[in-house]
């Protein structure tokens, strides 16, 4: 057990602050000191102005070592923490925390806390023997001349997650003093890369914190900045026209701007064979062992990994402007995003990419027992997330957008991104659906067809008729 430490009376100030701070953006500020020939990390970071919770945890990765955590106001003092391991809906690369009350039966927030930890990591050459066996997005991962991490997934910087109304703040504003001396450029989310050691990069607008330092170039267009990407002026041209034509698209579809530049990032895993792409706004992350990024423009591999692109470029609505929760939080997000990529490729990419995209998807589920959307209550009911979210929930979006037309599933888009909700769960669903329609019998077979029924996929297949 950890030593006691000093606890303050300020249970009864807690309702108060809890009405006024609500709506409030942390701000993330201190140092951070990386090597990348060490696989290290050393922080001193202080989370304020933060939204007085009753019911939270902070998310720290889990290979942080902790020096202390200290209350900066409304007094300054060490504070005891405990570490939960009650934290469900974490995806199991952070740790949870929380400060006890002094009745020990609830939790305090401080309004503001210092956390000073250390971590670090293996360091992977470009060897053979060096290889990780797996590499993924929430990894904390070094490779022979760079690091990278995304924000909310690897929780590399402490993240508040209120769980009453299942709402995380992975995004803030910051003013950070980032430094590695073996490393040329530095790169924070939200920021112009920089050839520097040492910068102090801020960001009045909340981001999520990914992280790109290392020894690599980068170049710009139109305010759209492109690190490691290995491009060369024509191909940047191209690439750049065709990421504003995707933009145009979903623009003109979903009439919600599109009013973000971007950062392309291409770097290569810590593992042999895994390759992806991921989002945290303004940064698009490409990591692979092949052409990269080049290869969407590449007339040989373009077909293949346009559509990634296009998905990648949908989280801007689905996952950026708006974030999704509860039960069907991660099918929202990943599902209509895949949906907007399987529409655009149809639309600018050709007809027979996407026929074929749709073949591969529906092959993939031919073995899956899927429950439909109305009745899953937590996502371990997903029971293959893969085949779930990228699969399954598009083939039904694309069933109900041939059941109730182009026109009107653009709609339904607009108000499930625009209509206030707390929680985005299947009322939410059937609600922004019912409010598009206007047509309760309408309504009704869908939930019947493709909603609620235990032979939704196979209705849904029917629909769409490519096999």
């Amino acid at each position: 057990m950890k030593p006691y430490v000093t606890r303050l009376l300020i249970v009864m100030l807690l309702p108060f602050a809890h009405i006024t701070a609500q709506d409030k953006i942390p701000l993330l500020s201190g140092k951070v000191e990386i090597s990348i020939s060490q696989g290290t990390f050393e922080c001193d970071l202080t989370l304020s102005n933060m939204p007085q919770i009753d019911d939270y945890f902070i998310r720290i990765n889990s290979g942080m070592n902790i020096l202390h955590m200290r209350s900066k106001k409304p007094n300054d003092f060490l504070v005891y923490y405990t570490k939960s391991l009650k934290d469900s809906l974490s995806t199991g690369e952070s740790n949870a925390y929380y400060f006890s009350d002094n009745t020990g039966e609830g939790k305090f927030l401080p309004e503001s806390i210092q956390f000073k930890y250390v971590g670090k990591y293996p360091v992977v050459k470009d060897t053979l023997q060096d290889y990780s066996v797996e590499d993924w997005k929430g990894n904390i991962a070094f490779n022979h001349n760079s690091t990278r991490s995304d924000g909310f997934q690897s929780a590399w910087y402490p993240i508040l997650y209120n769980i009453t109304n299942d709402k995380l703040f992975h995004k803030v504003t910051y003013d950070i003093e980032l430094t590695c001396t073996d490393c040329t450029t530095l790169y924070i989310n939200g920021n112009k890369p920089v050839k520097a050691q040492s910068y102090n990069f801020k960001s009045d607008i909340p981001r999520e914190l990914t992280l790109f330092c290392g020894n690599y170039d980068f170049t710009s267009l139109n305010n759209t900045y492109f690190l490691n990407s290995g491009f060369t002026p024509d191909e940047i041209q191209e690439f750049g026209n065709l990421i504003n034509s995707y933009k145009n698209f979903y623009v003109k579809n979903i009439n919600i701007p599109f009013d973000q530049p971007v950062s392309f990032v291409q770097t290569s895993p810590v593992s042999k064979n895994n390759q992806w792409m991921f989002v945290s706004y303004p940064t698009i992350m490409s990591i692979g062992w092949q052409n990269g990024l080049k290869s969407v423009v590449d007339p040989y591999f373009r077909n293949f990994y346009q559509p990634f692109m296009a998905h990648e470029l949908g989280h801007f609505y689905f996952g950026t402007h708006r974030v999704f929760n509860s039960e069907l939080g991660d099918m929202m997000t990943e599902g209509f995003s895949e949906f907007l990529s399987l529409i655009l490729t149809e639309n600018i990419i050709g007809e027979d990419v996407f026929k074929e995209k749709v073949h591969e998807k529906i092959e993939n589920l031919k073995d899956f027992n899927a429950t439909p959307f109305g009745k899953i209550k937590s996502q371990s009911e997903y029971n293959n997330r893969q085949l779930y979210v990228y699969n399954y929930a598009p083939i039904i979006f694309l069933a109900i957008e041939k059941k109730i037309g182009e026109k009107q599933m653009w709609q339904w888009i607009h108000k499930i991104l625009t209509t206030p909700t707390q929680f985005t769960d299947y009322d939410f669903l059937i609600t922004t659906l019912q409010q598009t329609l206007t047509d309760t019998n309408k309504v009704n077979t869908l939930k019947t067809l493709y909603l609620e029924s235990p032979k939704s996929l196979e209705n849904a297949i029917s629909t769409i008729g490519i096999k």
